[in-house]
C-alpha cells in the first residue's frame, strides 16, 4: 500500500499524447520514433488540479500504452487514494503517474545531468554541442553498429576534455564475450588514463535473464557494470538486491512502480542509484527529478539530458491537450 489516505476523492480525467523523436532514437532494441503517453488529471474536493503522466516502455518491462489506456478507460470519473492504491504491479508506470500527481512537487535543481549522444559516428559529432551547452557526462549507445566500427567510434570519444565522463549503455543487446571485450577495453584505457576520460559504467551489457553472468563480469573486471532493464521494476530491483548484486542500480522512475515504495526501499538499503528518463514529457519529469533530488548517489550525474532529442514544448501543450478532445 501508498502512505496515502484512501478517503479523499478526485475527478479523473486523461488524455494521450505523442511526441516525435527529431531523429530515431537507435538502440539494440531498434529504432523509436514517437513517444506515446498519457496525461492524467485528478481535480480534488477544493477545485485544485494536479497532472501525472503514464509513460510506458513496454520492451523495458512495463506495461505497454494499450494496457496502460485500458485501464483508464476503466475507471469510473471519480476515483479515491485508495484505488489508487490497489493498481497492480503488472501496470507499473500506471502506478507512477497517478501516485506521483499526488504528490507535492519542488521545483529547485540541483542536480546535473548527463547528455545522451546518438549510437554510432554521430556521437562525435554531437557531443561538442552537448559540452558547449554545459554537459560534462555523456552516455553512448552501443551493441547498435558492428563492434569493431564502435570500438574505433569509442577509442575517439575517449579524446573527449579529461574532465569528462563516459556512460556505455548496451541495453542488454551484447553476447557474453563481447561484453567482455568492451569491459577489457575499459579497463586498458583506465591502466593508462592520460589523456583520456573516465568510463563511468558499462550499463547492461546482457540480457535480463543473464543476471548470473552479469554479477560474475561486475566482480572480474575494474569497469563498474550499472544493471537498468534488469531493474525496470521496483520488483525487479528488489530482486536483483536480494540475489546479491550491489553495483550500481540504473532507476527510472516513471516505470518502477509507486514513488512511495520506491522511496522506501531506497532509503533501507542505501544503494548505489542512478536516475534516469524514459522520455517522458515535463510532468512525468518533474516527479521523477524529485525522486531524484531525495535519493540519487551523491556525485552521480542523472540521465535526464534528453531534451535535445525532442522539439521544444510549446508552453500552452497541455492546454491545448485537453482542448482539443
Amino acid at each position: 500500500m501508498t502512505d496515502y489516505p484512501v478517503e479523499a476523492t478526485y475527478q479523473f480525467e486523461f488524455r494521450r499524447y505523442q511526441r516525435q523523436f527529431q531523429s530515431p532514437l537507435h538502440t539494440s532494441h531498434g529504432s523509436w520514433k514517437v513517444r506515446e503517453g498519457i496525461i492524467l488529471r485528478l481535480i480534488d474536493a477544493m477545485g485544485k488540479i494536479s497532472y501525472g503522466e503514464i509513460a510506458p516502455v513496454s520492451w523495458f518491462g512495463s506495461e505497454s500504452i494499450e494496457q496502460a489506456w485500458n485501464f483508464c478507460c476503466q475507471l469510473p470519473p471519480k476515483v479515491t487514494q485508495g484505488m489508487i492504491a490497489t493498481i497492480p504491479d503488472t501496470l507499473p508506470a500506471c502506478q507512477f503517474g497517478f501516485e506521483s500527481a499526488l504528490e507535492v512537487r519542488d521545483r529547485e535543481s540541483c542536480l546535473t545531468y548527463s547528455g545522451l549522444l546518438p549510437a554510432g559516428e554521430a556521437a562525435l559529432e554531437t557531443w561538442g554541442k552537448l559540452w558547449e551547452k554545459g554537459y560534462r557526462t555523456f552516455k553512448w549507445k552501443i551493441g547498435v553498429e558492428a563492434i569493431a566500427e564502435e570500438l574505433e567510434i569509442f577509442a575517439k570519444l575517449m579524446e573527449l576534455p579529461v574532465s569528462a565522463k563516459l556512460r556505455l549503455d548496451a541495453n542488454g543487446g551484447l553476447s557474453y564475450d563481447r561484453a567482455q571485450l568492451w569491459l577489457q577495453t575499459c579497463d586498458r584505457f583506465a591502466e593508462n588514463p592520460a589523456g583520456s576520460v573516465e568510463v563511468e559504467y558499462l550499463e547492461q551489457p546482457l540480457a535480463v535473464e543473464e543476471f548470473a553472468a552479469m554479477l560474475e563480469l561486475s566482480r572480474c573486471y575494474q569497469c563498474a557494470i550499472a544493471l537498468d532493464e534488469s531493474v525496470a521494476t521496483l520488483k525487479q530491483l528488489q530482486e536483483c538486491y536480494a540475489k546479491g548484486w550491489r553495483g550500481i542500480f540504473i532507476i527510472k522512475p516513471a516505470i518502477a512502480g509507486f514513488p512511495s515504495r520506491l522511496r522506501r526501499f531506497c532509503r533501507e538499503y542505501q544503494i548505489d542509484a542512478v536516475f534516469s528518463s524514459v522520455f517522458e514529457t515535463e510532468i512525468g519529469k518533474s516527479a521523477a527529478l524529485k525522486l531524484a533530488r531525495e535519493l540519487s548517489s551523491p556525485n552521480r550525474t542523472v540521465g535526464f539530458g534528453v531534451d535535445h532529442l525532442f522539439a521544444p514544448e510549446d508552453s500552452q501543450w497541455l492546454e491545448r491537450l485537453w482542448s482539443t478532445h
